[in-house]
């Protein structure tokens, strides 16, 4: 069995950030000395508006250089709109460590819980997201933004789509689907943006050719939703570009029970970093009323990448661990209020780690 010992970074960042990542160190903890795996070293870094106290940027330079040396790290929620200007108009944290280490590919499961208050039962999708072009101004440039105003009166978007781009993540879409139910769906807008998503769309099915036992169809974005709204159990790998995998994965969140659970993991070929999907919900900051669901699968994705890259099978135990932890927690009744429940943030990730136990 492997032994590596993983170094893994801690970024707390804004709002509910203190709560939710907390939470997900102590089940990770729990998960990985039940699968007989070895203690994870943990390192605390500065991000967010308590970075810009101490340090005065929200992303400091020391913090990309330990996040270059160690393993993956778990990145709480920004309230970058909140931040004091400039930083308010610069690159936000999250988008700024994306765009340094070029985490191209932003994969987003939305599982339904038994005992859970899921629109559609029996939802289990992953949506496959590019994440450094597409229609988002903040990434799709070298330098600069996707953005400008000629004039106070006029304001101009450019998108764009690579052939590179997106053969890149169509292989990440079809391997995952290899794993899963062998089914990928593009979404896109070749009907009106033709040569934009219909250059995605094409590429996608091209590298689909490679994988013969993988069925493909596509739908039109605004038809995507309608369907993951009726029957998002139908849906096994989605794969579309930046903004468009944004909104869907947003609507999969509620529909699988809420975006509380929504967990992701922004990776590269080489590096990986566990995010939430949701915002820092500042509203509820410091109440111990948020959900940590989300924040624990996407720890549990960044520790079975991690196994996956080290061949750890003691590291793919301490994933299913916390997977099925969190799922058996929700079935014996016990949540967060957004799913209809009366557990506080602390009170659920203690239940989680007492369930690693039993798994």
């Amino acid at each position: 069995m492997n032994t590596k010992t993983y170094d893994l970074g801690v970024l707390h960042g804004d709002g509910i950030g203190p709560e939710i990542v907390p939470a997900s160190v102590n089940v990770l903890d729990a998960a990985v000395a039940a699968a007989g795996a070895d203690p994870i070293t943990w390192r605390e870094l500065p991000l967010g508006a308590s970075a810009i106290d101490s340090h005065g940027v929200a992303v400091p330079d020391e913090t990309l250089a330990a996040l270059d040396t160690v393993d993956g790290w778990l990145l709480g929620p920004h309230d970058s709109a909140a931040y004091p200007e400039p930083h308010r108009s610069r690159l936000n944290p999250s988008g700024t460590i994306r765009k340094h280490f070029g985490l191209f590919a932003n994969i987003r499961p939305a599982k339904a819980f038994r005992g859970g208050n899921a629109i559609v039962p029996g939802t289990d999708l992953v949506i496959v997201r590019e994440n450094t072009e597409g229609f988002y101004a903040d990434r799709n440039t070298f330098a600069g933004t996707g953005e400008m105003m000629p004039t106070p009166d006029v304001a101009i978007m450019h998108g764009i789509i690579t052939r590179a781009a997106t053969e890149r993540i169509a292989h990440e879409a079809f391997r995952l689907a290899l794993s899963r139910d062998k089914r990928v769906t593009i979404v896109h807008k070749a009907n009106v943006l033709r040569m934009t998503t219909g250059l995605f769309r094409d590429v996608v099915r091209e590298v689909g050719q490679q994988y013969p036992d993988v069925t493909i169809d596509d739908f039109h974005i605004d038809a995507a939703t309608v369907h993951l709204v009726r029957r998002a159990d139908k849906f096994d790998v989605i794969v579309t570009e930046n903004m468009f995998g944004d909104i869907l994965s947003d609507l999969a969140g509620e529909v699988a029970g809420s975006l509380g659970i929504a967990p992701s993991i922004n990776s590269s070929d080489t590096r990986a970093m566990a995010q939430a999907s949701h915002g820092s919900a500042p509203d509820i900051a410091g109440q111990d009323i948020a959900n940590p669901i989300a924040m624990i699968l996407s720890s549990a994705m960044l520790l079975r990448w991690l196994a996956a890259k080290n061949e750890d099978a003691a590291l793919t135990r301490a994933a299913d661990i916390v997977e099925a932890a969190v799922d058996l927690t929700v079935a014996e009744g016990t949540t967060t209020r957004d799913m209809c429940g009366t557990a506080s943030c602390s009170g659920f990730a203690r239940a989680v780690v007492e369930a690693t136990s039993r798994i």
